[in-house]
């Protein structure tokens, strides 16, 4: 990890993201953005490994800022950090492509271990957002049995979505085109009735699917 944008506009915030960053990762560039403006200028001006991205700016919602970045350079790793917990705004942070979504109120040894397992292909998600999510799955989920519904290839390419790897690397690792992997991923989308990876990784693990080529779990 070595090109970090943090989104935030309180100073003492800033400064705290920081040192996290520096605990957790090696040899970081860190750049530091206070509005929704200076956060997509300063992601198009550098391709970014990690985002940590603010909702509430001066200047509209950090929303902006992930779905600018998610659409011109899919593979920065996305992570919400705010205050707000709510259903709406999570939900709307998964469905634009966060990779994580981390409330501010945690101890900054948690958002640490958050981080590195983000890193391993873990959603990085604070316990209560992790239990909302479920919630909100719980209540809103397709009654039916989803896993008969997927064929056995689309079960393995989400087991393999599922753990954070990319389009190219599955398609490596089940011998397949990646415009290949891409229809199976948009037909597992469809039949889950999902939009992220974050929710593709709840489905996986709800599902019990393989998280290796062997078929153990």
């Amino acid at each position: 990890m070595k090109k970090i944008l943090i989104v935030e506009d309180i100073a003492e915030t800033q400064k705290w993201f920081e040192n996290i960053i520096n605990d957790t990762f090696i040899n970081n560039e860190v750049t530091i953005a206070s509005t929704v403006s200076e956060g997509i200028n300063s992601s198009n001006q550098k391709n970014f490994d990690l985002a940590l991205i603010d909702l509430g700016l001066p200047d509209g919602s950090g929303l902006k800022v992930l779905r600018h970045i998610k659409s011109n350079f899919p593979e920065t790793l996305c992570v919400i950090t705010t205050v707000m917990g709510d259903d709406a705004h999570i939900v709307s942070a998964l469905s634009a492509g966060a990779q994580g979504y981390l409330l501010k109120e945690q101890p900054a040894e948690m958002i640490n271990k958050q981080l590195i397992q983000l890193i391993e292909g873990i959603p990085a998600l604070s316990p209560s957002i992790a239990q909302r999510i479920m919630k909100h799955f719980r209540l809103t989920g397709p009654a039916a049995e989803a896993e008969s519904n997927l064929t056995t290839r689309e079960q393995e390419v989400l087991a393999l979505i599922g753990r954070g790897m990319r389009n190219v690397d599955v398609a490596d690792a089940l011998k397949l085109a990646e415009t290949t992997v891409a229809s199976h991923i948009k037909s597992i989308y469809q039949k889950l009735g999902i939009s992220s990876r974050a929710e593709a990784s709840w489905h996986a693990t709800q599902l019990g699917l393989s998280t290796d080529l062997n078929g153990n779990s």
